[in-house]
Order: C-alpha cells, then sequence, then structure tokens
C-alpha cells in the first residue's frame, strides 16, 4: 500500500517545490518529472490492486477497488502527458508575454497541487474527505482558469467560483444528510461517513433522509460535471483559462465529479426500493446531450465549441449510467475513459493551433494541414473519434449506449440520435476548414509537443478495437459495483 503515499505525496511534494521555482527554465521539467513520478507510483498501485485485490490505507480512510483504480491511472496518465504537451506551450507564452515569472510559478506549482485534490478524491474512502478534496479541486481550478490576469479570465473564473461554490455547498449539505442517516444505524464513533461502512449497511439507512441527501448531492456535484442546467461555468473555463487547463478539467474533474456521484448512487440504489437516482441521472443526462449539441452550432471560439463537446459527452456518460445494468454501465466506464484520453489530445493540438493562429476565432484559424501537418492531422484524427467515427473506442461506448436505450427506454432513442447527428454536423463544419482550407499562418517559434496526442489518439484507436483483458475485466467488476 507504500505505492498509495506515493500517488498521494509526489504531486503534493511537487506543489511545493514548484511553489519555490517555478519561475525559472527548469521549471517545466521539474513538472513532467514529478507527473512521471505519480503515473509510476499509480501504474505499481494498479498492479497491486489486480493482483491483490481492494486494499485500506490509514485505518481505512483510504480504500482502492475496482471502481477507482483505473481512474487513477487514467487520471495520472493524463497529467503526465498534459505536463508534456504544457512545456513548448508555455514556453511559446512566456516568450509572447502572456506568462510573467509570478504567473509561471502560480501554473505549475497549481497544476501539482490540482493532481493531488483530485487522486485524494478518488481515493479516499471517507466522503467528508471526499468534498474537502472536491472543494480544494474548486480552489486550485479558478487559481489555474484566472492566471492570465485579464479581465475574461478574471470573469470566466470569478463565475466558477460562484457556481460550483454554490454546488459544492449543496453538496456539503447532501453529506450531512448521509451522515445523519449513517449514524443512527452505525453511530457516530462507527466511521459512519466511511464508503464501505455505508455500502455494508445500505439497505438499513432511512430512504427519506438518502432520497433528500442524494438530491442535494447530484446537484453538488453535477455543478462539477458541468450538468444542465448546471453548466454554465464550463464553456467559459475552457475559454479563457490556458489550454493544458482546459485538457484537465475535460480529461480529469468532470470524470472525478462523476465518480462521486456514482459511489453515492450504489448507496441510493440500495436503500431504496425505486430507480429514483437513475432516473435524475438518465433525466439530466439527457438534456445535457441534446441541450449542448445545439449550442455548438454558432460558437466562434474553438475551445469554447469543443467545452459543449465535453457537455454532452458527460451528458451522455450521466445517461448511461442512470440506465445501470451490466452493459450501459459498461458502455459509461469505456466511454469516460476514451472521452479523457480524445478530449485532451483535441485541446493539445487546438492548443498548438490557436498558438499559431494568435487567435481562438475559429474563422482566423485555416489550412493547418499546410504550415503543419501533424496538428492539422491530430485536431482532424481527434474530432473524428470524439464524433463517433469507427474503429475509434467513442464509437463503440456509443453504439452500446445506443442500443441498451433502444431496447430499454426507446422514448430516449430519437433524441441521443438527433443530438449526436447535429452535434456531428456542427463541429465537423467548423473542423473542416480550419484544417484544409488557405492559410497564412507560420510556424510555432518552438516544436509543438506533438507526441501526447497521437498516443491518445493510438489508445482511444486501440479501444475500439481491442480492450484488454485487465482493462476488460475492471470495467466488468465496475458495471457489477454500479449497476447492479
Amino acid at each position: 500500500m507504500q505505492a498509495l503515499y506515493f500517488v498521494l505525496g509526489i504531486p503534493l511534494l511537487g506543489s511545493v517545490v514548484l511553489a519555490w521555482c517555478g519561475h525559472r527554465g527548469f521549471a517545466r521539467d521539474v513538472n513532467v518529472g514529478f507527473s512521471l513520478g505519480t503515473f509510476v507510483a499509480a501504474c505499481v498501485l494498479t498492479a497491486a490492486v489486480i493482483s491483490g485485490g481492494p486494499l485500506f490505507a490509514w485505518r481505512q480512510e483510504f480504500f482502492i477497488d475496482p471502481l477507482n483504480v483505473f481512474l487513477v491511472t487514467l487520471t495520472a496518465f493524463v497529467g503526465l502527458t498534459t505536463a508534456i504537451f504544457s512545456r513548448p506551450y508555455m514556453r511559446v507564452e512566456e516568450q509572447r508575454g502572456k506568462m510573467t515569472p509570478p504567473r509561471l510559478r502560480l501554473y505549475h506549482s497549481m497544476y501539482q497541487l490540482f493532481s493531488f485534490t483530485m487522486l485524494l478524491a478518488l481515493t479516499t474512502n471517507n466522503m467528508g474527505i471526499l468534498w474537502v478534496a472536491m472543494e480544494a479541486a474548486t480552489l486550485t481550478t479558478v487559481m489555474l482558469v484566472s492566471v492570465y490576469r485579464t479581465a475574461a479570465s478574471l470573469e470566466a473564473a470569478w463565475k466558477y467560483f460562484i457556481l460550483c461554490g454554490v454546488g459544492i455547498a449543496q453538496a456539503l449539505f447532501g453529506t450531512v444528510l448521509l451522515f445523519m442517516a449513517a449514524e443512527k444505524v452505525i453511530g457516530a464513533e462507527g466511521g459512519a461517513l466511511l464508503w464501505t461502512h455505508l455500502d455494508a449497511v445500505k439497505a438499513q439507512l432511512d430512504p427519506d433522509i438518502i432520497t433528500l441527501a442524494f438530491a442535494f448531492l447530484f446537484i453538488g456535484y453535477g455543478t462539477k460535471v458541468g450538468l444542465v442546467p448546471l453548466h454554465n461555468w464550463l464553456p467559459d473555463a475552457h475559454a479563457e483559462g490556458p489550454t493544458p487547463v482546459s485538457a484537465v478539467l475535460s480529461g480529469l474533474l468532470l470524470n472525478v465529479a462523476l465518480y462521486a456521484i456514482l459511489r453515492f448512487k450504489v448507496l441510493t440504489d440500495g436503500a431504496l426500493s425505486n430507480q429514483l437516482a437513475g432516473h435524475l441521472m438518465m433525466g439530466f443526462g439527457l438534456t445535457s446531450v441534446v441541450v449542448a449539441s445545439f449550442f455548438l452550432w454558432g460558437r466562434r471560439d474553438v475551445k469554447r465549441m469543443f467545452a459543449y463537446s465535453s457537455i454532452e459527452h458527460m451528458g451522455l456518460i450521466t445517461f448511461a449510467f442512470g440506465m445501470g445494468g451490466p452493459i450501459a454501465t459498461y458502455a459509461g466506464l469505456l466511454h469516460m475513459t476514451v472521452h479523457s484520453l480524445i478530449k485532451s489530445a483535441i485541446f493539445f493540438a487546438v492548443g498548438h493551433a490557436t498558438q499559431q493562429a494568435g487567435t481562438q476565432l475559429m474563422a482566423e484559424i485555416r489550412g493547418l494541414m499546410k504550415v503543419s501537418p501533424t496538428v492539422g492531422w491530430g485536431l482532424m484524427l481527434g474530432t473524428l473519434a470524439i464524433l463517433g467515427m469507427p474503429p475509434f473506442g467513442v464509437f463503440a461506448s456509443e453504439f452500446l449506449i445506443l442500443t441498451t436505450a433502444m431496447r430499454e427506454h426507446a422514448w430516449a432513442t430519437p433524441f441521443l440520435l438527433l443530438a449526436l447527428g447535429v452535434a456531428f454536423a456542427a463541429i465537423f463544419a467548423r473542423v473542416q476548414p480550419m484544417v484544409f482550407g488557405d492559410t497564412t499562418l507560420q510556424p510555432l517559434e518552438h516544436p509543438p509537443a506533438l507526441l501526447p496526442v497521437f498516443v491518445h489518439l493510438g489508445l482511444g484507436l486501440m479501444l475500439g478495437l481491442y480492450i484488454p483483458p485487465y482493462l476488460d475485466e475492471w470495467y466488468r467488476q465496475a458495471a457489477r459495483m454500479i449497476g447492479g
């Protein structure tokens, strides 16, 4: 279990070190080094869980099981590749005067602290610590979004802070209600907020209190997921913050917030005799898919457009988990994985494209294939992958979700098909001229870091063609735990 202490300790130490030296030239490499150490520790932890089963640590305050262990590795992996992408990206931003030494120190230290909060939220067994970790993630993300100190970035950070602050307050109230229900069964001294203890007695929890608790928890953490109508912070945060922040927001934060909801869904399903949790998730998920797909039309900012795409996909994942059952839940987990990989790859490519053009307006980004073919191919392949074109993994997961909906909830199928069709047309119509149009763009001052783009796309392609046995087994175990 020592690997867990390294998973949490390395990024925490990294935030302290980079708060001291984050403005120096070697800070970019130090940031990558700490991220690499975290990823290696996460792989060791994953191997230990695969071979030995679920693990506890520190008086059962931390718990690693099939539901969170691969999310830990996915989080550490995306954190590493984003840090690699960040090296040349931030170097260009510094030379153009957008990143000063104090801003670089803030960015690098908060990047590591953000990774720590995400990993803490994933590994804790205590629902109170989970709330603390999500609140800390909110605060660190506010600092990252506002790092440019422009009027637009400060406004976006303030909107993020207010909306997610209100949401996290609702989650706190839901956590208090959960404790009230658990205290009657477990007792105040019996670890009433430990998820494993709650899971063991979930059938004995007061259904009225649990119903109210899940409503507040779903609203609170659903704000962090970006579900409609709680999504307004997300497009601004993506558009105004640095592109590496957009990558980790879509690839990590949304997943962790949804993970929190899933933990509480398991308890709610066990305590209630109805499908309240699933119906809420289906309703909000389907609404998010439909609304976000239509909001894609008329977007002029490329990062804002892909932010709405993230809302659409998180809605689809939430809908899948709401349907429940082994197939839909398996598809939701697969979609969560491939969305993290593909969407972060897209933001990597978009980051280099916007630096070349000097703007995020899609009308002024043209002909990437001529000036930088690798960036152009990365953006085009990533776009096709996220739109569900075979044989990428998004196609496989969406196919499973749609076929399950056709069989069990036929009324929802036309809405899903309409939304996916609208999203495809809206995004492809904008990206195609960005990649193949005429251009006067110039190459970047420093070679872009494109290895993370194609590694992510390669993994997304692999998951559409072949799922490794150990990953397949994790999906199956986690699906049984969530979907029953």
